[in-house]
């Protein structure tokens, strides 16, 4: 193994019944944890996510509702799957963008908080789209020389990202033997929330959409306190929702105490 693990690094990859933050729902998931000593862990569910799976979707991933009617729901799993995370990085093939946030949700759901502090997220397609630019079954015939067989089951894509991976650092020695040095070369992103609603600029979150985007948070919620409200009533993701309640709690206690 080329990476140097510091601590183990868990790629995770999901099914879902659609790609909607909010609305959807997981019905696979499939994390592989790896260890610094290089050996590696594979724990795959199936998911009953509560609600009909559309016919398109289904044909896409293969995953019929018959196959979920019997799974444990999300919330049954949610400690299972928090304990096999513990103390290790995150990583994935689009994952900042989709599978951690997505999960992030369920977590929220379920009444459990999925905490961030201190872990590192890696997103292998980043390194592949700076690199090489394009889609993982490409970057499996790329990076590894083989075809992906049953591509869109999860355990068949997590295993795909990983081999991906390593072949990555093979190829590129620029990018080190470390997540850090990884990141470092392929750049980390600053953002608030999972789904990007709101993002760093100069230590300080700011907007980053609708009539507020590039305004920092603290000082929209100063001035507006009511666009606190509409977020809060909208069809926004709980995760976004509970960050920024997080801001607008400190932004009105540094008020309280002024």
């Amino acid at each position: 193994m080329k990476i140097k693990l510091q601590r183990p690094i868990v790629f995770l990859d999901l099914e879902t019944t659609g790609l909607s933050l909010s609305q959807d729902r997981i019905v696979e998931i499939a994390m592989l944890r790896v260890a610094p000593d290089g050996s590696s862990q594979m724990k795959r569910r199936l998911v009953n996510p509560e609600r009909p799976i559309p016919a398109e979707v289904s044909a896409i991933h293969g995953i019929t509702d018959e196959m979920v009617k019997d799974a444990p729901i999300f919330k049954q799993l949610a400690n299972e799957i928090g304990q096999y995370m513990e103390n290790a990085d995150l990583g994935g093939y689009n994952s900042n963008r989709f599978d951690w946030p997505l999960l992030a949700e369920e977590f929220l759901r379920a009444g459990l908080d999925f905490d961030l502090s201190g872990r590192r997220l890696l997103d292998v397609q980043k390194i592949y789209h700076q690199m090489e630019p394009r889609n993982l079954s490409a970057a499996y015939k790329f990076y590894c020389d083989k075809n992906l067989e049953n591509a869109h089951s999860a355990e068949t894509d997590v295993t795909a990202t990983w081999e991906v991976f390593q072949a990555q650092l093979s190829r590129y020695e620029q990018l080190g033997d470390s997540v850090e040095s990884v990141l470092k070369m392929v750049g980390e992103d600053e953002i608030v929330d999972f789904a990007r609603r709101m993002v760093m600029e100069n230590g300080r979150e700011v907007f980053n959409f609708g009539k507020h985007k590039g305004k920092a948070v603290e000082d929209v919620l100063r001035n507006e306190p009511s666009y606190y409200d509409w977020v809060m009533k909208s069809d926004f993701p709980m995760h976004t929702k509970q960050k920024l309640t997080d801001i607008f709690n400190r932004t009105m206690l540094k008020q309280k105490n002024k």
